[in-house]
């Protein structure tokens, strides 16, 4: 990580391959995307009124060195860090705005050196923790925690020393706490993520599994993103099929969450000197497009949640720099496109791909919670290089109730059904890089 938060260099991204008009396997149901759609945010900087538009999942990078600096055995003075932050006020205060919180014990905070017993120390304030802020403890704040982040500097044995520990505490402290694992990954641990294989043996004390994957085009100097389904990604979307094959033969059932994908936006100057004099970002536009395509298309997969990093930036030319959702608090066009795809398809769960062109246009249906007669289609150009098509539905499902852009400015987006021109009974509809919300009714 760059200074006090996480920060992500590995290279992710490219897209499954699956067939036109596929529908999904049997499988227990998908979320409903607003129990899908997640945020990152950090401690006191984070405004809840302000992010409840796009989403109630917020997950917090907690840093464990607030609650134990010096001495890891002397307990803090709940609710109250010893740096004295007061984490009843702030969880409480994202709870009073109607979010579920994700709290990510970030317990490689405090350097190794600095642990008086890991195992005894981790387990005590784990245990004192959950009984504070689980969901059935003394505040009932806190739905889930993760052990750790990107432990990479941990070896697997401390890691999994640590796991251990802290997750008995976490089950001691209070039984209805999820416990998640820090970032993982199929392969071999490494910097960012640690291997599932680690945690051999210690099943039964893990809930959930997490990983973060960015759509990293290029590495070092550039780390250059691209969209979504850009088919030169190598490692995107199969880093997380990876990772749920691997769930579905050792763990089946166990859910996975993706806790960190993203891109920068920044109206900054090229720095001229140092690290990132090469480094490219996107434009606020593709940031909105590229960041809502993540969502619907990790929909699609096996995972049961994902959590966009980050809430707010700075507006700096740098690796993770510019990834908020508002700059200097004021929103980004990617604020209005996200609240929007939570304000759309909120009360809906993905259902099925009607059609994927690779380089054309991309489908894909929702299917509303409890009204059967209700459904949305997406449809959107799956490229980077602001191409448009004119998608043919052939069969419309329904009556069109409505049809709807992607925003990239505040309000409501206007209805665009007089773009669709029917042919022969067959609809006509422009798509472009932002996606298109059409709602359907079921005919009688």
């Amino acid at each position: 990580m760059f200074g006090s938060l996480p920060r992500q260099i590995l290279a992710f991204a490219c897209l499954l391959l699956i067939t036109p008009q596929e529908a999904p396997s049997a499988a227990p149901a998908r979320p409903l995307m607003k129990d899908f759609m997640g945020l990152n945010g950090h401690t006191v900087q984070f405004k809840p009124a302000l992010y409840s538009a796009a989403g109630r999942l917020v997950r917090d990078y907690h840093p464990v060195a607030w609650d134990l600096p010096g001495d890891t055995s002397a307990l803090p003075a709940w609710p109250e860090a010893r740096n004295r932050v007061n984490w009843e006020r702030v969880y409480g205060s994202w709870k009073e705005s109607g979010y579920v919180t994700d709290v990510c014990l970030m317990f490689e905070s405090v350097p190794q050196v600095r642990w008086k017993d890991l195992a005894k120390d981790s387990f005590a304030y784990a245990a004192a923790f959950a009984r504070e802020f689980g969901p059935s403890g003394k505040r009932r704040l806190v739905e889930s925690v993760e052990i750790g982040n990107e432990p990479g500097l941990w070896s697997d044995e401390e890691y999994r020393t640590v796991f251990e520990n802290m997750a008995r505490g976490l089950r001691q402290g209070d039984g209805g706490l999820r416990i998640a694992t820090c970032a993982l990954t199929a392969g071999p641990s490494g910097r960012y993520a640690k291997s599932l294989a680690c945690l051999k043996g210690l099943e039964s004390l893990c809930d959930v599994l997490t990983m973060h994957t960015y759509a990293q085009l290029e590495n070092w100097p550039t780390w250059r993103r691209r969209f979504p389904e850009d088919p030169r990604l190598k490692d995107y979307l199969r880093d997380v099929e990876a990772l749920c094959r691997l769930r579905d033969e050792s763990l089946p059932g166990k859910p996975v969450w993706i806790t960190e994908f993203g891109y920068d936006s920044t109206t900054q100057p090229q720095s001229q000197t140092g690290d990132f004099k090469q480094w490219v970002g996107c434009t606020d536009a593709h940031q909105a497009q590229w960041i809502v395509r993540s969502y619907l298309v990790f929909s699609t997969l096996p995972v049961d949640r994902a959590y966009l990093y980050f809430f707010n930036d700075e507006d700096e030319a740098a690796l993770h720099a510019s990834s908020g959702l508002t700059r200097h608090f004021q929103p980004k066009p990617s604020f209005y496109a996200v609240s929007h795809l939570y304000r759309t398809l909120g009360e809906f769960r993905f259902a099925r791909i009607v059609a994927r062109e690779p380089g054309k246009a991309r489908v894909q249906e929702y299917a509303h919670a409890s009204d059967p007669k209700k459904s949305v289609w997406v449809l959107w150009s799956p490229t980077g290089e602001a191409k448009t098509t004119v998608y043919e539905i052939k069969n419309p499902p329904g009556r069109m109730v409505s049809v709807q852009t992607m925003p990239l400015t505040a309000g409501e987006p206007p209805d665009l059904a007089g773009t669709v021109t029917n042919q022969g009974g067959a609809l006509h509809v422009p798509v472009g890089e932002s996606p298109v919300y059409i709602v359907w009714e079921a005919r009688r």
